[in-house]
């Protein structure tokens, strides 16, 4: 586990086993608009530790690692008080792997063959609460984990809970969209979408606008 200090701006850990990988990473974000990487761990496992010592904004997330996997690792993450962020960078892309990253608690997932500014973009917007992932990527790795049955029941009874006006927020979120977009989309100011967002949250008791977006989707909704 390597850790480097921090000089202000959005604060970075990564997660792979790979330390090519993770050198590269480090080269091409630290210091890319603001980012600032605090830290490195080859494991799930040594996650917890690296955060107790060096807090993080976002914790950029493999995985398939030996030992404590990302899947795992970033539950754990997600269980802390105040977590970080979690976006997962991998070469894998399968439905299952997909569910469980996002499930987990993950913001985002993006995959490794993306443009280094695009996951730079990625890494500030999860710092900022923001979608990490373009709205036709967002839709066509949601799609696949859309559930159905209970989960699509369970899910439309927790939309039916919020406010026609928040209700339409849900909805653009489900489809990947930023405060600013769906400021213009819905004619609100984007404080007013922000407070949207934030009752969102609250009333449907998730943590990040990642897992609104699986509420949609699994209520068939968007």
């Amino acid at each position: 586990m390597g850790v480097m200090e921090p000089s202000g701006g959005v604060r970075l850990a990564i997660v792979d086993d790979d330390a090519m990988v993770r050198a590269g990473l480090r080269l091409m974000l630290d210091g890319a608009d603001g980012i600032r990487v605090v830290g490195e761990a080859a494991d799930g496992a040594e996650v917890p530790g690296l955060l107790d010592a060096h807090p993080a904004d976002v914790v950029l997330m493999d995985l398939r690692m030996p030992g404590t996997g990302g899947i795992a690792a970033t539950r754990r993450v997600r269980a802390r008080p105040s977590p970080p962020a979690v976006v997962v960078l991998t070469t894998f892309d399968t439905a299952e792997e997909v569910s469980g990253a996002l499930r987990a608690g993950a913001a985002g997932y993006l995959l490794k063959d993306m443009p280094p500014d695009r996951i730079a973009a990625a890494v500030r917007a999860a710092a900022e609460g923001e979608p990490v992932l373009a709205p036709d990527v967002a839709r066509r790795l949601m799609d696949a984990v859309a559930g159905s049955g209970g989960a699509r029941q369970r899910a439309r009874e927790a939309l039916a809970a919020l406010t026609e006006r928040e209700r339409d927020v849900a909805l653009e979120l489900g489809r990947g969209a930023s405060n600013a977009d769906i400021a213009a989309r819905l004619y609100l100011s984007v404080p007013t979408v922000k407070a949207h967002v934030s009752s969102v949250l609250l009333k449907l008791g998730v943590e990040n606008r990642t897992r609104v977006a699986l509420l949609v989707h699994d209520a068939g909704a968007d």
